[in-house]
């Protein structure tokens, strides 16, 4: 995350928050996956935590801070496009829908490929430029803008292709705040764009605590009849 390890930290807690509302929440299995995207997210905003912490003193935190640097990527670059499809995928109940969704859990698949072989195969550096951490790694090769283009298709359209409500919302505010990260701050594209995804946690929570009103309310009026 941006701005600083403070910021950074308390992210990651007032996620964590969300998260364990989210897991409160649930009323079937199919929705633990999802149920774990702030959490997820919360260990990401930790780990960028730490790495601001180690700048100061990059020789003195050299192997904390190349541990955490990947840590960081992989889960930035080479989880999501993965999990956020799948998450959905489990609560999805049409037929259809679910064909749909495997197609870009397939793509999902290819970038995966793509930045899990350039992270784990490249010296990654890194520097704060602006209160911003900015990662200097193979993203820069020819094709940075074809693979940000099919992870961005991989991890957001499967949120509008998904019959679950809310999930269309939570895609929207995904996009509009790539958008906002691709004009305003695209030399710090990993790092801010993870931020912004963060705050959309809060929808996870929302959209599970409304399923299971739902649920609640339709058991009773079986139960009524």
């Amino acid at each position: 995350m941006c701005f600083s390890a403070e910021a950074s930290f308390t992210s990651s807690v007032v996620l964590s928050g969300f998260g364990v509302a989210a897991y409160k929440n649930l009323s079937r299995r199919p929705q633990l996956l999802f149920a774990s995207i702030p959490l997820v997210f919360a260990f990401q905003q930790f780990t960028e935590g730490v790495l601001w912490l180690t700048i100061p003193a990059a020789h003195e935190y050299e192997l904390l801070q190349k541990i955490t640097t990947y840590i960081f990527l992989i889960m930035a670059q080479a989880l999501w496009p993965v999990l956020l499809p799948v998450s959905v995928l489990l609560l999805e109940e049409d037929t259809v829908r679910k064909k749909l969704i495997y197609a870009f859990l397939a793509l999902g698949g290819v970038v995966v490929l793509y930045y899990g072989y350039g992270i784990l195969t490249s010296n990654v550096q890194l520097s704060a430029k602006n209160h911003y951490i900015q990662y200097q790694e193979y993203s820069k090769s020819a094709y940075t803008k074809l693979f940000f283009a099919l992870y961005t298709l991989a991890a957001i359209v499967p949120l509008f292709v998904s019959s679950v409500k809310g999930t269309s919302k939570m895609g929207l505010l995904m996009l509009g705040s790539c958008i906002v990260t691709l004009i305003f701050f695209v030399q710090f594209l990993t790092s801010v764009w993870c931020f912004f995804a963060a705050i959309i946690s809060f929808l996870v929570y929302k959209i599970l605590k409304d399923s299971n009103l739902k649920t609640s309310s339709e058991f009773r009026v079986r139960s009524s009849e």
